[in-house]
């Protein structure tokens, strides 16, 4: 059999293989933000086979969302519909997650009904719009949202949670020194630039307990001249994975993919930080064979395999991969 196929335990969750469906956006949620029969038709048909489906981004509170149809996890009148979405997944037989996430700057004003917030009155350098700097109370509440979001998620019977730090989100404009330009102990040095995502790991990590699987989405390169590098990148990877996570799932970081094209694009993140931690490694980027992922594994570079736009166009991949690996 090959490794593509081989189990992997994280905590309780016990994956039947190493293939992840990645959180990718579809918008196909309602206009409140509620699961739809529709957005459970389209994790459905990609589910057969996989080891682990991160459902996308979702917002934890309204001011926080970046689309009309983005999913929500801001209220507990989603948990129904959630839970819906979860145990369609598990009839498939596979595990699944959500991911928790603000969007920071990116959100609109005409969305959100007000100015956004951020780290610093800086523009987002992909989204433009001037923020205004978050307070100390307001990063308090977002915390507790937080963990009211992982609640939820748990209560709705996903197997683990991913806190969403890539994509020039909040969280991710708090890492990195192009937006974050605060003159507080949240600013200035990595080590102080990290201090509140990883006080949100920790707030979640109480809430979750010790043996529910919590992932944390770093992005580990700006890919832009100002932001962060890969070698604070890296640094950021150690202080999470020995703040409690349990795995990296690694991708971009204000920029987010858009400036990568090719297969597997953000496996030199990965080449780098996986020596550096002791916990699994996930590894997403342009992946659409099953060679490229086999030879990933073989080579210790990550641990799991996000297959994102190639189950997104062949909702069948995973089914196929496993009738031409040995996976039956």
């Amino acid at each position: 059999m090959s490794i593509l196929f081989t189990s992997l335990q994280v905590k309780n969750m016990d994956l039947a293989n190493r293939i992840v469906f990645p959180p990718m956006a579809n918008n196909l949620a309602d206009e409140n933000g509620q699961v739809t029969p529709r957005l459970i038709e389209h994790y459905a048909a990609r589910a057969a086979r996989v080891g682990l489906i991160i459902v996308e981004h979702s917002y934890i509170d309204r001011k926080g969302r970046i689309t009309d149809n983005q999913l929500g996890i801001y209220t507990d009148s989603c948990v129904e519909g959630l839970s819906r979405l979860a145990a369609e997944m598990h009839r498939a037989g596979t595990k699944c997650g959500i991911q928790l996430t603000h969007a920071g700057s990116s959100a609109k004003a005409e969305m959100i009904g007000g100015q956004p917030f951020a780290p610093s009155t800086v523009s987002h350098p992909r989204d433009g719009g001037m923020p205004r700097e978050i307070t100390r109370a307001e990063m308090l509440e977002l915390t507790e949202q937080f963990v009211l979001a992982a609640r939820r998620a748990k209560q709705a019977g996903f197997d683990m949670v991913e806190i969403h730090g890539a994509h020039g989100y909040l969280l991710s404009q708090f890492i990195s020194p192009y937006t974050n330009r605060r003159q507080d102990s949240y600013g200035g040095s990595l080590q102080n630039r990290l201090s509140f995502p990883l006080e949100v790991v920790k707030a979640v990590r109480e809430e979750v307990g010790r043996d529910y699987p919590l992932f944390f989405r770093l992005g580990a390169d700006d890919g832009l001249e100002g932001g962060l590098n890969l070698d604070e990148g890296s640094a950021a990877a150690v202080m999470l994975a020995d703040s409690g996570v349990d795995v990296l799932d690694l991708s971009g970081g204000l920029m987010g993919f858009r400036t990568k094209s090719g297969e597997a694009f953000f496996l030199y993140m990965a080449e780098k930080i996986k020596p550096m931690v002791n916990i699994p490694v996930l590894v997403t980027g342009g992946i659409a064979s099953t060679e490229a992922a086999e030879r990933i594994l073989a080579a210790g570079k990550a641990d799991l395999i996000g297959i994102g736009r190639a189950l997104l166009t062949n909702p069948a991949w995973a089914v196929e991969a496993a009738r031409s690996e040995g996976g039956y």
